[in-house]
């Protein structure tokens, strides 16, 4: 990255605090139920695939919601990155 502990520090506290906005989530993808219509919502535990019914009146807010599931694992990833970079920068001799 090559920036300074400063700035590191910053775009840590920036990322932990937009991480804390995005607690609200689902895992999964909604998918349609092809010609009957209605939408489910899947996600992957352990070996299995999961579905559960959505609403219609849900449909938005789930999407929303898986949305921002995809948002934290790139913040969770950004954040690692500026943690290692401070690691690095906190053991040079």
């Amino acid at each position: 990255m090559g920036t300074s502990p400063w700035h590191l520090q910053q775009k840590k506290e920036r990322l932990k605090r937009e991480i804390g906005e995005n607690m609200d989530f689902l895992t999964g993808s909604v998918t349609t139920q092809g010609p009957t219509g209605g939408f489910i919502l899947t996600h992957k535990e352990k070996t299995k695939t999961k579905s559960r019914y959505i609403r219609v009146g849900m449909v938005d807010d789930v999407r929303r919601m898986t949305r921002r599931h995809q948002k934290l694992k790139n913040l969770l990833k950004e954040l690692a990155d500026v943690n290692w970079e401070l690691l690095k920068m906190q053991n040079q001799p």
